[in-house]
């Protein structure tokens, strides 16, 4: 859960500081959820980095699933 941490923003900064395509978003339970597709060295540090998330935030849980390419290149903050 996510609530006015600046989580979203601050995956997409770097996301695109990486190269990273994709997107975030919160869901209507109030967790985030992402996809990010790029290079494995540039997906794996997004996937750490929301391990512990932006100053003030708090993670009590990361679930991590592959899913086929899709062709992402730019990455957006939706819903």
């Amino acid at each position: 859960m996510v609530q006015g941490v600046g989580f979203r923003a601050s995956v997409q900064q770097r996301a695109r500081t990486r190269g990273v395509g994709g997107w975030v978003r919160n869901r209507p339970d109030g967790a985030v959820e992402a996809v990010f597709e790029g290079e494995p060295d540039g997906v794996d540090a997004l996937v750490e980095y929301c391990r512990s998330g932006p100053r003030g935030s708090q993670v009590d849980r990361l679930e991590v699933e592959e899913e086929p390419v899709r062709g992402e290149d730019n990455f957006r903050v939706t819903g």
